[in-house]
């Protein structure tokens, strides 16, 4: 049998306390992997951002491009003259077969 004052000791106490009081106090024992997601995670979210961002700015500077290019605005001009009637349809479709030969697209 155990005496009383080895029951009370507080060694004893402890050692029988120990594993309760880390769970039930919330004992600190570091933030552990998971930590590791929030960074992760808000990096994921600005990588996908800025590839959105910089995927609509290519596409856009694209398009702006092939709007304005010299063909482009030959062609307008070819397409304005054949519906004011200044050239007949033989024409406008020789010269847009030119200038699309010679457009090296």
């Amino acid at each position: 049998m155990l005496s009383a004052a080895l029951v009370t000791s507080p060694l004893v106490t402890t050692l029988a306390t120990g594993p309760f009081s880390d769970h039930f106090s919330g004992g600190y024992g570091g933030p552990g992997w998971w930590f590791l997601l929030i960074p992760l995670f808000w990096i994921a979210v600005f990588a996908l951002l800025f590839t959105f961002m910089f995927r609509r700015r290519r596409d856009a500077i694209t398009r702006w491009k092939s709007e304005h290019s010299p063909r482009r605005g030959a062609e307008k001009t070819l397409a304005e003259r054949y519906a004011n009637g200044d050239i007949d349809e033989v024409e406008y479709r020789a010269r847009l077969e030119v200038l699309r030969a010679n457009s090296g697209d």
